[in-house]
């Protein structure tokens, strides 16, 4: 009986949360300059991080050694994870608002 009630409220929230696909019309049309603003809206140090990251996405890695392809590895990192401090928000995916959901109606 509990297994189907929390089955049952947890194919409910599934339903009842929409995508913004479903919700977006057929066919949007591009605004130009929100684009361009988001361009212009990155940092110089950001889009240099950025930038350096595609730059070794696109290395051909295959003739390095492998201390050159650790030190790689270690930039990639330092620059991911400066990149993530950078971001200043709060992300809260859908199963966690759902399983926070259903502990407060279970609690």
């Amino acid at each position: 009986m509990r297994k189907s009630i929390i089955l049952f409220l947890v194919m409910l929230s599934l339903v009842s949360f929409t995508s913004p696909a479903m919700a977006s019309e057929k066919d949007p049309k591009p605004n130009s300059t929100a684009t361009t603003n988001k361009v212009e809206e990155i940092p110089a140090e950001v889009q240099v991080m950025l930038d350096r990251l595609e730059a070794i996405k696109a290395m051909d890695k295959s003739d390095l050694k492998s201390s050159e392809r650790k030190e790689l590895r270690a930039e990639v990192r330092e620059i991911k994870s400066t990149l993530r401090a950078a971001g200043n928000g709060l992300y809260i995916s859908t199963g966690v608002i759902i399983l926070i959901l259903l502990l407060i109606i279970i609690l």
